[in-house]
Parts: C-alpha cells; structure tokens; sequence
C-alpha cells in the first residue's frame, strides 16, 4: 500500500474511564496525519459519565465515533468482544488498538508510525518510552502469541506496572495490524493463564525481547 494512502482506525475499548477519556482522548483525536483517521471508542456498559465525555467530545472532534457493548456480553470475554465491535466499526484497513490511559505526548505520532511501518508485518506492538515510542514488528500473528496471552490474560486484580520496563517483559501500549488479522490475534485475549505457564512466559519473552531489540525501531518524538 502506499503509505501517502494510509488511513488509520484507533480502536479504543473503555469502562469506567470517564476521567481518563476527558484527559487523554484530546492527544489522540489531535494528531496531524493527512491521509485521514478516525477513532472510535468502544464503552463496555461504563456506570460512569462515560456517554456524556463522549457527545461533549464529538462536538469538536467529527473524526471520534462511539459504540457499545451489548449487555449479553458484559462478562464474557468483555474486551476480546468489545474489540470485535470495534472493528467492525472501523471504515479502514489499517487498525490501531490503543489504551486510554497511556496518551501519545506528541501530535505527529501517527505520521511517524506511517513513515517507517513495515507493511509486510502481520501486527506490531508499540511501546510508549520517556524518548517515544518503541515498534515491535512481527512477521506472523503467532510470533506475538506469547507477549499478547501474557498481557491480555484475565486477571483477578489489576496491577500497576513500571512503564520504564514495559518493553523487556513484553507489556505493549498499542498494537497495529490490518483489520484481515484482527481474529488470529483475539484468539489470545482473555485466557487463563497458570503461574507456572506465566513464569515460563516471562522468562520467554524477556530472553527474547533481549535478541530482537536489533530489530526494534525507536519513534523519537518531541
């Protein structure tokens, strides 16, 4: 594809985030990319004033769509469904899966990406890093398929974890693929994951982030 041609859909599932879409959706819904992007956000039955942030949102922001989750589907793999929606939301090849709470700091992140993406890739992580932001190529879904269980795993509680490590353990902020691959990758989302698999897990990744940090781009941005 030609990358003047390249047109983005961020897909961004949320719950109970009102304060989180209030602060940082402006950073994503600014970015200056000219061949056009969109983002759509995906409320999973929120109890919070998630639905107001949104209209008072797309007043200004044309580009920003919302959607649901149906309630049949609120505790049953919530995200991996919520994602599904999503996309099929989403109008452009290319997807973005981003997380609210992890905001780009600059606004060419999006042309940056578009610059020097590897179309040849079948899903690229991103990891958001004090210098930018770190690309993570893979040449078939199920070379991420490790790093993706780990992080999308179901969990008891959530954790806070230290962003400045985020790469070596495989901890992502954003990942990108064309929209043709999206089921390969959800079938990672939402499993149970045992602490001895999990080690396993952690120990595979870190010794293989460490090999193929070669092939790794850094995003400097300002």
């Amino acid at each position: 594809m030609n990358k003047d041609k390249r047109s983005f859909s961020v897909i961004m599932p949320v719950c109970d985030q009102a304060v989180e879409l209030e602060q940082n959706l402006p950073a994503f819904l600014t970015q200056e990319y000219e061949p056009g992007y969109e983002v759509i956000v995906v409320d999973e039955n929120s109890t919070d004033n998630t639905e107001d942030v949104l209209k008072l949102l797309k007043q200004d922001y044309p580009h920003l769509y919302s959607t649901f989750l149906p309630k049949p589907h609120m505790q049953t793999l919530r995200h991996k469904n919520a994602l599904n929606i999503g996309s099929k939301a989403a109008k452009n090849e290319w997807i973005i899966i981003a997380k609210i709470n992890r905001a780009p700091s600059t606004n060419d992140l999006l042309k940056a990406i578009n610059d020097i993406f590897d179309d040849y890739a079948a899903i690229t992580l991103g990891y958001i890093e004090k210098k930018g932001v770190r690309l993570q190529p893979f040449a078939t879904v199920d070379e991420a398929a490790n790093r993706i269980t780990k992080t999308e795993r179901k969990l008891t509680k959530v954790v806070a974890r230290d962003a400045r490590v985020s790469y070596w353990w495989g901890r992502y902020d954003i990942i990108i693929l064309p929209k043709k691959n999206l089921i390969d990758m959800l079938q990672y989302f939402e499993q149970k994951v045992s602490s001895f698999k999990l080690l396993f897990m952690r120990l595979g990744i870190l010794n293989d982030s460490i090999w193929r940090r070669g092939s790794t781009t850094l995003l400097v941005t300002t």
